[in-house]
């Protein structure tokens, strides 16, 4: 990692994932309606934000890091969004998963408007000490534009309750007062909700077993592969196990491990914790080509890393039934077509990972009152949400003809530009 990176936002980008998004917007606008005049809106974020987070490094060295914090959209309410430290973060990125909280919010009817930050870095190349001190300069950078009323940061890719608990104490250092509000994702000492860690991989699981039954599958029989062990991938690896399923392959950052006759998962997330990776587990054959992982035959095909996984190279090569998007824009647009032709049903992340920002909106309401529910009462209440909303999109896609994405779009642009037009232009 070099002390002075090139400044991301002065190069000329590749189609990111802002493009993405933005071809998804004009597929749904047609289905819009009288609210299409309005759908500029969803084309530009409402703010964005780029720091420079300058660090002292432990060997007394000073190395700049690139920040970001964007605001796509508040007609509904805050902005509502994790915070990613990762390598490849630009500001394409950060800018697409802004708006794909915009719509998730709104699709899951979460009283949210979308946000998004993240830093350019490797956080493994960095001491806790320096990501400690990275964290917080991050956080009182953009300290101005966030707060528990105005915008709510979350984890993300690389980051955990331990950067909730230093972006929480930074910005309540700033205030004067403790503001748990500031920050979802918090240890559960400082304010955190019970069920919140497990939770993206929990929304996943249940609206995977949703999308079977209503395909006629048996959720207790499905064979499933997953790209992605973390917070996402790993929860919804054991909770599929536990149900009966069988998880056949697993890929993440340094391997592909796959097993036709079923993966021990509680052995594969212990050697995973002891070994940082799924390298070198016994219980599996190692595949060398990462890209044999998009052809290994499943019922359920689970994407829970990064955007841009699933292309025009691989889309006609996949062997499953289902895509299940637990990762934020998994799959291109030109990816979507291939997959609608070939008959395979994709449940669109702004509805299958809904389940984090779901409970990171328990988790805000709890702070608020000061009173807190039982994991029971998280679940069966995140359960509730998740089913009612996919239910509705399901039922929105029957009618209108169109893919689940474009009716969890239809439906959660609806409600956004619903709102902006009732609440009008000021001044």
């Amino acid at each position: 990692m070099t002390h002075h990176q090139p400044l991301s936002y002065l190069q000329p980008q590749p189609r990111g994932p802002w493009d993405d998004y933005l071809e998804q917007i004009d597929r749904v606008t047609p289905h819009l309606g009288s609210l299409a005049r309005w759908v500029e809106t969803l084309k530009r974020p409402k703010r964005i934000l780029i720091v420079d987070v300058p660090i002292e490094r432990d060997d007394g060295s000073i190395a700049h890091f690139e920040g970001y914090r964007v605001q796509h959209n508040t007609s509904r309410g805050p902005g509502k969004g994790g915070v990613r430290f990762h390598q490849d973060v630009t500001l394409s990125e950060v800018m697409a998963l802004s708006a794909w909280m915009t719509v998730k919010n709104a699709a899951v009817n979460v009283p949210y408007g979308g946000a998004k930050g993240g830093i350019r870095v490797d956080p493994k190349q960095l001491s806790q000490a320096e990501l400690q001190r990275m964290t917080r300069r991050y956080t009182s950078e953009i300290n101005i534009i966030i707060g528990p009323t105005k915008d709510i940061p979350a984890p993300d890719v690389n980051t955990n309750e331990q950067v909730m608990a230093w972006m929480m104490d930074t910005y309540s250092m700033n205030e004067g007062s403790t503001a748990t509000g500031v920050v979802t994702g918090k240890p559960i000492s400082l304010g955190g909700s019970l069920g919140r860690q497990e939770a993206t991989g929990r929304g996943v699981f249940v609206l995977g077993c949703e999308a079977a039954v209503r395909t006629g599958l048996d959720p207790a029989r499905l064979r499933v592969a997953i790209q992605g062990l973390g917070n996402v991938g790993g929860v919804a690896a054991r909770l599929f196990a536990q149900s009966g399923a069988i998880v056949v392959a697993i890929q993440d950052h340094e391997a592909t491990i796959c097993n036709p006759a079923g993966i021990d998962v509680p052995a594969l997330l212990a050697h995973a914790r002891r070994h940082g990776s799924v390298a070198g587990f016994t219980g599996a054959e190692s595949l060398a080509n990462r890209a044999e992982f998009w052809e290994v035959d499943c019922d359920l095909l689970i994407p829970a890393a990064l955007e841009q996984q699933i292309t025009e190279v691989n889309a006609g090569k996949i062997r499953a039934s289902i895509v299940l998007e637990g990762a934020n824009g998994p799959t291109t647009p030109a990816a979507d077509d291939i997959l609608a032709a070939r008959g395979i049903l994709v449940v669109p992340d702004v509805i299958a990972n809904a389940g984090g920002v779901t409970v990171s909106y328990f988790e805000w309401v709890q702070d608020f009152s000061s009173f807190f529910w039982s994991e029971d009462e998280i679940n069966q209440r995140l359960t509730r949400i998740l089913t009612d909303a996919f239910g509705a999109v399901w039922q929105l896609a029957a009618e209108r003809k169109v893919s689940l994405r474009t009716a969890a779009f239809i439906v959660g642009c609806t409600r956004v530009l619903q709102a902006r037009e009732m609440r009008g232009l000021y001044p």
